[in-house]
């Protein structure tokens, strides 16, 4: 589903003013961030003037923030998909048990704790019995022995290293050619945090997106500067307005979160009625909630936006409230990674050809097009946009082909109005 805001008072392009693009990306766990591929890999595909890794402003949140660093960083979506799909990369080494290691470290150390509480509470029970067995008193005395996470995410942080510290890659926010905007909320405050901004753009990327991405009860806060982080979407769902903020023409938004609406999902011939979510259980009525509330906070912002930004044009995809297969899968597994990635790719290209006609003003304004020989394919999957892997690269070659890919950069820049570079712009 794509939501198209149009400018109503678009700015002119100049050689001093050239063209700015803007993307924000939300949070879903590591399902959102598959569909957020499959996605930005349509995207990729169908339109014509703009590379994706060389945007002039990127902002993640969650699972988003692992692919704003990824492009920031010039890894592009092919180059992702190998990675977390397919498996042929020979850059990024993909595990999903990396991810999902228990949190043994803080188990242990709450466990620890056992003897000091059970004493204490025993003192109570032998002075104040009635209180003592009280469930609301139990559950305050014994409440910290739950670990903060299930998984330990220093796993993230230690992937996110090694990828952002090889073949001329940076893990530096301030060494980036493009702004860049990682947002955790802090868990004392609720205060939402930009890394990325002057006073936390010391911070690894790594680290940042870590925190980011720490969802509460799965991974623990994130200690940064002597402060614990959580999710940023804990927040708002995209951080739109950090994009929005700095002076860009164009934004371009995915969120893979939207409720579920069972009317519009397609049925098989002879399938019973739907019996409702509530069928599902808890993990229905929960997934159904968190959806909710992640895209009505969105579209709140959505609707303000037009208004307080009404010279940049808007584009904001995401799944269709039909998609009962996107729904009905955990949004914590990785096993489904390549069916979402393709559901993805395919939604995102059918939008795109159904509001062809009204995205070629749009994208024109901005000296972009759809490429029509892409739309046409309607049977079109992911796996066809991927060519065949690469040479094995090692570190020298890696490094050379990307020194080759900016001196082709700045030869084609040469024949059209250059945008600014990092140290040209001025954030507003």
């Amino acid at each position: 589903m794509l939501s198209l805001h149009p400018a109503r008072k678009r700015r002119t392009h100049t050689a001093r003013q050239p063209l700015r693009i803007g993307l924000a990306i939300a949070g879903g766990g590591p399902i959102g961030g598959m569909y957020e591929l499959g996605a930005l890999r349509a995207l990729d595909e169908a339109l014509e003037g703009v590379d994706l890794t060389r945007l002039d402003c990127y902002v993640g949140v969650s699972s988003g923030a692992f692919l704003a660093a990824g492009l920031a960083n010039r890894i592009g979506t092919e180059e992702m998909c190998r990675g977390f799909i397919t498996g042929t990369s020979d850059d990024i080494s993909f595990r999903p048990e990396t991810f999902l290691r228990p949190n043994v470290g803080e188990y242990l150390r709450r466990m620890a704790r056992i003897p000091e509480l059970s004493l204490s509470w025993t003192k109570r029970l032998l002075s104040s019995p009635g209180k003592a067995l009280r469930w609301s008193e139990i559950m305050l005395r014994f409440g910290g022995l739950v670990p903060t996470g299930l998984f330990d995410n220093r796993a993230v942080e230690h992937f996110l290293r090694d990828v952002f510290s090889r073949r001329g890659r940076s893990n530096d926010f301030r060494k980036l050619d493009a702004d860049l905007f990682v947002v955790a909320v802090d868990l004392d405050s609720g205060e939402a945090v930009r890394f990325g901004e002057p006073g936390w753009d010391a911070v690894p990327i790594s680290q940042a997106v870590q925190a980011s991405a720490a969802l509460p009860g799965l991974y623990p806060p994130v200690e940064i500067n002597g402060r614990h982080f959580l999710d940023g979407a804990l927040r708002r769902t995209m951080h739109a307005s950090t994009v929005l903020d700095r002076g860009i023409d164009l934004m371009i938004g995915i969120n893979p979160l939207v409720p579920f609406d069972a009317s519009r999902a397609p049925r098989q011939s002879g399938e019973a009625d739907q019996l409702g979510l509530a069928s599902g259980g808890l993990p229905s009525v929960l997934s159904q909630t968190l959806r909710t509330m992640l895209q009505s906070r969105m579209q709140i912002g959505m609707e303000k936006y037009p208004h307080l930004y009404p010279d940049i044009d808007q584009l904001v995809f995401e799944p269709n409230a039909g998609d009962s297969e996107l729904f009905f899968t955990n949004l914590f597994s990785f096993s489904a990674r390549q069916r979402v990635c393709e559901l993805a790719y395919r939604n995102t290209l059918a939008d795109l050809r159904a509001r062809a006609a009204d995205l070629a003003p749009v994208l024109a304004a901005h000296g972009l097009r759809l490429r029509p020989e892409i739309l046409a394919d309607e049977g079109r999957g992911i796996l066809d946009s991927l060519s065949p892997p690469p040479p094995r690269s090692t570190e020298t070659t890696a490094r050379l082909r990307r020194a080759l890919d900016d001196a082709d950069h700045l030869v084609e820049s040469a024949r059209k109005p250059r945008r600014r570079t990092r140290t040209a712009r001025t954030l507003v």
